[in-house]
């Protein structure tokens, strides 16, 4: 099988180069960005191109480029790809990307799936990854990938466009918006440096939240801020729930606090509190900083 990862010089795609070259399948990479694709045709040692028609070459085009340039990238290739073809996505949101292909990529096989891990994951092992098929041949696509992932360690979640982009709303973007929100506040305080002189574990996991954010490229979070179509509104109750925690805070009412933080502790336990595990896994991630 040959392979060609659009946007292969990227940080995620060279990621998928490098673990399909490691499975011994055949991978040329393309790319418009000729500097960073010499570079990863040199550290890969595989084929490159910034032409597009050479997507025409392979048996499976993987697209991985960000959001906001993939309907443009995906206009510019329907005009190299040839019926028969596998196309599979691996961006961040699955409704526009899935409905994209299936409106422009007419008599290909596609696929939308979201590797929900970044490039500095050293294997698949323990690590999520969602398959998002539409129709009864998407399906059977998408479970041969699931067996074939699955011998390699990850998780896999097969689910519709529309549930992914739900559960995207607050696995990536509000996580996301909270890491926006607390990194402007601490940068606002001034004095971060003293801040982490005196800090204890769950600043230290913050911290490591916010940097982890913002230590990558704006545009790919932004996108994901402006794509997901449930986030507004989770953001808007974030915002309630947050305004209504601070009034607590404000009126000094601790029995109040108490009754929430035991309630809550008790719905996000299920019953099993696992507070001695979830204190360790806080202090594992804390230490590896």
């Amino acid at each position: 099988m040959k392979i060609a990862i659009v946007g292969g010089a990227g940080k995620m795609g060279r990621w998928i180069a490098r673990f399909l070259i490691a499975e011994n399948i055949s991978v040329s990479l393309i790319d418009t960005d000729d500097e960073r694709l010499r570079t990863a045709m040199r550290e890969l040692n595989v084929e490159g191109t910034s032409k597009l028609i050479n997507a025409r070459k392979a048996d499976c085009v993987i697209i991985s480029v960000p959001i906001a340039v993939f309907e443009q990238t995906a206009k510019e290739l329907s005009r190299h790809l040839r019926k028969g073809q596998s196309v599979i996505d691996v961006t961040s949101v699955k409704i526009m990307p899935v409905e994209t292909m299936h409106r422009l990529f007419s008599g290909c096989l596609v696929l939308g799936a979201h590797p929900v891990f970044g490039p500095g994951a050293t294997s698949l092992e323990g690590h999520n990854v969602v398959l998002t098929p539409t129709t009864s041949m998407e399906t059977e696509l998408a479970e041969r990938a699931k067996i074939f992932l699955e011998t390699k360690g990850a998780r896999v979640e097969v689910m519709t466009p529309a549930e992914h982009d739900r559960l995207m709303a607050a696995v990536l973007g509000l996580s996301h918006y909270v890491a926006f929100v607390a990194g402007d506040t601490l940068v606002e305080q001034g004095n971060l440096k003293g801040m982490e002189t005196v800090s204890g574990v769950t600043f230290r996991v913050l911290m490591t939240m916010i940097s982890s954010v913002f230590g990558e490229d704006p545009s790919l979070y932004a996108s994901i801020q402006t794509h997901l179509p449930d986030l507004p509104i989770l953001q808007h109750r974030f915002i309630e729930k947050a305004s209504e925690w601070a009034d607590l805070v404000k009126q000094q009412n601790t029995p109040g606090l108490v009754n929430k933080l035991e309630a809550l502790s008790r719905q996000l336990s299920g019953g099993n509190p696992g507070q001695d595990s979830a204190y360790s896994a806080m202090y594992n991630i804390a230490e590896r900083r």
